[in-house]
C-alpha cells in the first residue's frame, strides 16, 4: 500500500498526540476514609511518584474544625479550594476512598476543576430508609465512642470490624490522629452514609472519566461498583485481586499501576 505525504503526516501527528498525552503531568487529590489521616496515602503517593504522578493528600478533618459541614457543602468547598489554586499539573484526578469516595462523589456532582476521578470502596448511598435509619443509629454510637473511649481502645474496636480486617498504620500515626477525635466524632454524624442522600440517580450527571475500584474479596462493594459502572459510559471498573475493602493499603502497587495505565 502506498501512503501519500498527507497520510504519513497525519499518522505521525496522531502518534505524537498519543505519546504526548501519555506524558501529560497528572496530580491526584486524595481523600482518606473514616478514622483516616493524610499519612494513609504515603505508600500510594510513593508508588505514583515513581510513575511521574504527583499527589496531594487532603486533611478532611480541617473541614469540620469549626462547624458541622454537610456533604454537598464539603463538595463545594473542596472544589472552590482546588479552583482557587494554580494547578501543579495539566490534569487533576480526584481520588476518594470509602468515606472519602462518598465525599468525592459530592464534589464531582457540584462540578469542580477535575479531569477524572477514582472512587475506591465507596457507596453512593443507602436506598432503603429503614437501613439508613439503622446506620444513623450505629454511626451515632461510633461518634460517642470516638469521644469517650480511651483512644487506642476505640481504634482497636474500629479496626476489628470484619470489613476492615485489622490495623493499617503504626502507633505513632494513631497517636497523632487522636488530636482529631472531635472532628472524627462529628464526621460519624455529618458524613454518615445513613444521613447521605442516595446519589444513584444522579451518578449519570458526572461527565468526566471515573474509575470505580473495589477489592475482589469485598463482595458488597464489588456489587456496588459494578452497578455504578452500568449507569454511565464515562465509568469503568477495576477489581483488585485477592484483597478486601482497604485496596490502597492492601494492594497499593496494583492500584498505582492501574491509575497510571488509566489516567482518565
Amino acid at each position: 500500500m502506498i501512503h501519500t505525504t498527507k497520510q504519513t503526516d497525519e499518522r505521525l501527528q496522531a502518534a505524537a498526540k498519543v505519546r504526548d498525552e501519555s506524558l501529560v503531568p497528572v496530580e491526584c487529590w486524595c481523600l482518606h476514609g473514616a478514622v483516616g489521616a493524610v499519612s494513609d496515602w504515603r505508600g500510594l503517593a510513593q508508588a505514583l511518584a515513581a510513575k511521574g504522578i504527583s499527589t496531594r493528600a487532603v486533611d478532611l478533618w480541617r473541614f469540620l474544625e469549626c462547624e458541622g459541614v454537610t456533604m454537598p457543602k464539603f463538595g463545594k468547598r473542596l472544589n472552590a479550594e482546588a479552583a482557587g489554586e494554580i494547578p501543579r499539573a495539566a490534569r487533576r484526578i480526584l481520588i476518594g476512598y470509602s468515606m472519602g469516595g462518598r465525599l468525592a462523589l459530592h464534589a464531582l456532582l457540584e462540578g469542580g476543576p477535575w479531569d477524572a476521578a477514582v472512587i475506591i470502596s465507596a457507596n453512593p448511598g443507602i436506598r432503603d430508609p429503614n437501613e439508613a435509619a439503622q446506620r444513623r443509629v450505629s454511626d451515632t454510637v461510633w461518634a460517642t465512642q470516638a469521644l469517650t473511649l480511651p483512644w487506642y481502645d476505640f481504634l482497636e474496636k474500629w479496626n476489628a470490624q470484619p470489613l476492615l480486617g485489622g490495623a493499617m498504620r503504626d502507633s505513632r500515626e494513631d497517636g497523632k490522629l487522636m488530636q482529631r477525635r472531635r472532628e472524627i466524632a462529628r464526621s460519624f454524624v455529618d458524613w454518615s452514609v445513613g444521613n447521605q442522600q442516595a446519589l444513584w440517580d444522579r451518578l449519570p450527571e458526572i461527565k468526566i472519566p471515573t474509575l470505580w475500584i473495589a477489592g475482589e474479596n469485598d463482595m458488597k462493594f464489588c456489587a456496588i461498583a459494578e452497578e455504578a459502572v452500568g449507569l454511565s459510559d464515562q465509568f469503568s471498573l477495576a477489581i483488585a485481586p485477592d484483597v478486601g475493602h482497604r485496596v490502597p493499603w492492601e494492594s497499593g502497587g496494583w492500584l498505582a499501576e492501574r491509575i497510571a495505565d488509566w489516567r482518565g
